[in-house]
């Protein structure tokens, strides 16, 4: 609206300025109209009390006055070379019409000034509203890489700022495609080829059991164990896949309340106690009287993997989980004095599908991923220390506000 508002502004500008100019024309004609109607009729008057001294003023007065014309006075000025026609007053004003002229061509220069300005605002409008056509034209056909480096605020230039806002939004979701894509592609390829272990073992423990009616019961038991060992374990990687998803499509509605820290950990102990009691790990506690305002059920499956984690990292060993609160934050820590992490693997310890080279052959790469993203979602951050033979910490924070 503003080049709008600029372009009427002008007009007016340009209006006003002619107007004064013909009225200062006007005026000076007028001027010289006067004096030289003033000047001849001093001298006829002049003239008249000189040849007829007794005619008086009064007289003198009417005749000026009287405003009623007659052919015969239109003929006698005629014979003295004053033409009512095309002189205004006589001939010693001859070149009075050049005012007319001069008023004229000012009004005919406003007007192609006008007509001017006018075709140079249609046709730059037309030029900026061709050039946001060739953009959307370009955004149509894919090609997001628009820059705007005008910043002025008329009716096109707002339309323009919008287009490039949704120019960019548009390359932000084409570039969020593609890593989805990518990372879609990469996912695939990790399921796959975690299923594909297990279930190929699966397969060929069941053909030598379809195979072999005279099988012995203790290899046939063995076989048996074997594939519920793999379809646990594939029922882990569905179940953690299908939280990830969630997760990741923000599927999951968080139900915050005010949790004691202590029932959680009592929790996640209790998920993992067979697990801890057939390694011979011990876990300790050490988190009274912490409140924290969290998602019960989810925070314990982040703490439950992250324990289970230890526990395959310290046989025979100690594991201290423990919780304190400030002003600032809620902490929790999970410390282990297991084997510890390599320094090349502690980078992408939270990788989906990472197995560093301490990890057992049973490990799918995904519990600490999972936990990470279920903390995070939460507001949540974690970290992790540690070194080789000497154990790990975990630490989970949560700010208060």
């Amino acid at each position: 609206m503003k080049k709008s508002y600029r372009f009427v502004a002008l007009c007016l500008a340009l209006t006003a300025f002619f107007c004064i100019i013909s009225a200062v024309c006007t005026a000076v004609c007028l001027e010289n109209v006067r004096k030289t109607t003033n000047s001849t009729v001093n001298r006829l008057v002049a003239v008249m009390l000189e040849k007829y001294p007794d005619i008086s003023e009064k007289e003198i007065a009417e005749i000026l006055n009287d405003k009623t014309a007659v052919e015969d006075d239109i003929e006698i000025l005629e014979k003295y070379g004053i033409d009512l026609k095309s002189d205004w007053i006589s001939y010693g004003n001859q070149g009075s019409y050049k005012y007319v002229v001069i008023s004229a061509i000012i009004c005919l220069a406003f007007g192609i000034a006008f007509i001017v300005v006018f075709l140079l605002y249609l046709k730059m409008q037309k030029q900026q509203t061709m050039e946001i056509a060739k953009r959307i034209e370009r955004i149509n056909l894919g090609d997001y890489s628009l820059q705007i480096d005008e910043n002025s605020e008329d009716e096109l230039s707002l339309l323009d700022n919008q287009i490039y806002r949704t120019t960019v939004k548009f390359r932000e979701q084409a570039e969020n495609s593609r890593k989805d894509k990518e990372n879609l592609q990469k996912s695939l390829s990790d399921i796959s080829h975690q299923l594909k272990t297990p279930l190929t073992s699966i397969i060929v423990m069941v053909e030598n059991i379809l195979d072999d009616d005279d099988m012995p019961l203790e290899i046939r038991r063995e076989f048996l164990n074997d594939i519920k060992h793999n379809t646990n374990t594939i029922s882990f990687l569905v179940q953690s896949l299908l939280k990830l998803s969630k997760l990741d499509a923000e599927a999951v509605k968080f139900r915050y309340e005010q949790v004691e820290v202590k029932s959680i950990v009592d929790e996640c102990i209790k998920n993992t106690a067979v697990m801890a009691e057939i390694l011979g790990v011990r876990l300790e506690t050490e988190c009274n009287n912490i409140i924290l305002n969290c998602d019960r059920k989810w925070l314990c499956e982040a703490i439950t993997n992250i324990i289970k984690n230890c526990i395959e990292h310290s046989h025979n060993g100690n594991i201290k989980i423990t919780a304190e609160q400030n002003k600032l934050y809620t902490k929790i820590s999970i410390k282990d004095n297991g084997s510890g992490i390599d320094k090349e693997d502690l980078p992408h310890i939270f990788e989906r599908f990472y197995k560093g080279k301490n990890s057992s052959d049973d490990s799918v790469g995904i519990g600490l991923a999972l936990a990470k993203s279920i903390i995070e979602k939460q507001s949540g951050y974690i970290g992790v220390s540690s070194e080789l033979g000497a154990g790990s910490e975990f630490v989970i924070k949560f700010f208060n506000n």
